[in-house]
């Protein structure tokens, strides 16, 4: 039997097709997600610092600022922003709005803009995005009551009306909100932020897996040798499984390059920094309770099911169709149609259907409380997903070796 695998496996590498396919796709992931970094800038009082060196100047800048958000230091960093505020010549003002200008703003706000941001966004309403201003409303000489004041704002998310939130959903995400450790660890974290917003990226090779793999039974068809080989002792027996394994090997091993390439590319300039950080100093309302490098690592693990899923259904269409090239009409727009599909919320049977659509499943959507309930079960959308695609690959598999079985040689 492993005699099988490594010739189907030998099989799909040697073909000239499937190196050029990877090689293409190696390059395109190689340069979408090196792209964020060659795009990079770092803005200071004398100009712009743009890739590498605009990193290096973040970095720097975070060194100051990588401490623990305690009460005492959210109040001590209010008191000094709005201290500023008392010299006239560091402020500017828009006709509705005072921020600070000058020296004022880069000495001070300027490496610890995302900070600030992070500390008004939790005081603000649901409805509110007032940004700095929120921090000109605060007092200071009053505990800030942070975590509790984060905790308020998602229990006031959950309970929006237009969330339509269940007594249980809301029940499922106070829970994992409630297990978000305090006070938050804030620090640099530019290499895992670009990886969470790429994820949807691995789409392509996920895509380029199903090219290499489409032939696996139709080619055999086309050629004319599936009589011969399923002629054979096992050819109805092994043979169809050897294939399937041989194939769901290759896709791993060969996407496995892949994210090697798309994690490596942005940590290698940005650094690990920041992977045993929460995810709340990117977004305060985040209810998970990950750190950066958990919530990669278990949206990934999301992504191989997928990319498990869409090889079976590949190697389904495969024993089913006379060409490759069918297989590909049925999968591109499966794959590729939900990139011109926006959800317009997060409830009801339309966005919640495309938040399971492979595309959309390969974005882990941490932020958006996107809830499946059956009966009092309640399921996140990792969850969802998960198992939504590992049950499609426990039905399509065995589907594909049983068509392969029973096909009628022309």
């Amino acid at each position: 039997m492993m005699l099988l695998i490594k010739y189907e496996f030998l099989k799909i590498l040697r073909k000239k097709s499937t190196l050029l396919v990877m090689a293409v796709s190696l390059l395109l992931t190689a340069f979408l997600f090196g792209l964020p970094v060659l795009q990079y800038q770092s803005y200071h009082a004398d100009g712009v610092s743009k890739g590498l060196a605009g990193i290096a100047h973040t970095k720097q800048q975070y060194q100051a600022i990588s401490v623990p958000m305690t009460d005492d230091y959210i109040q001590q960093t209010i008191a000094e922003y709005q201290k500023l505020f008392e010299n006239p010549d560091n402020v500017g003002y828009d006709g509705s709005e005072k921020f600070l200008v000058g020296d004022a703003y880069w000495n001070f706000v300027a490496p610890r803009e995302n900070q600030l941001r992070m500390i008004a966004s939790v005081y603000d309403s649901p409805d509110e995005n007032s940004g700095l201003q929120k921090l000109l409303e605060l007092d200071p000489k009053k505990n800030m009551a942070f975590a509790q004041a984060r905790t308020d704002k998602v229990t006031a998310l959950l309970n929006t009306p237009s969330r339509n939130l269940s007594t249980e959903q809301k029940e499922y995400w106070s829970s994992r909100n409630s297990k978000v450790k305090t006070p938050l660890q804030y620090g640099y974290y530019e290499g895992w932020e670009i990886i969470l917003s790429s994820f949807e990226l691995l789409l392509f090779p996920l895509f380029a897996v199903c090219i290499a793999i489409a032939p696996v039974f139709c080619g055999e068809y086309q050629a004319g040798t599936d009589a011969v080989i399923r002629s054979g002792k096992y050819g109805k027996t092994r043979l169809a499984t050897a294939k399937i394994t041989a194939s769901l090997l290759f896709g791993i091993l060969a996407f496995t390059v892949h994210i090697i390439v798309s994690f490596g590319l942005p940590l290698a300039a940005s650094g690990i920094d920041g992977w045993n950080l929460p995810l709340q100093i990117a977004g305060t309302a985040i209810p998970y309770p990950f750190t950066f490098l958990q919530a990669s690592l278990c949206n990934l693990g999301v992504i191989y099911l997928v990319l498990l899923a869409m090889a079976g259904l590949t190697l389904l269409l495969s024993a089913k169709m006379k060409s490759p090239y069918l297989v590909l009409v049925i999968l591109i727009p499966v794959l590729f149609l939900p990139l011109f599909l926006s959800p317009n919320g997060t409830t009801g049977a339309y966005n919640l259907t495309l938040f399971l659509l492979p595309y959309r499943s390969m974005s882990p959507e941490i932020g958006k409380y996107i809830s499946y309930q059956i009966g009092g079960l309640v399921f996140d959308a990792l969850s969802m997903r998960a198992v939504l695609y590992a049950s499609f690959t426990a039905i399509v598999l065995p589907l594909a070796r049983l068509c392969f079985q029973k096909h009628q040689a022309a």
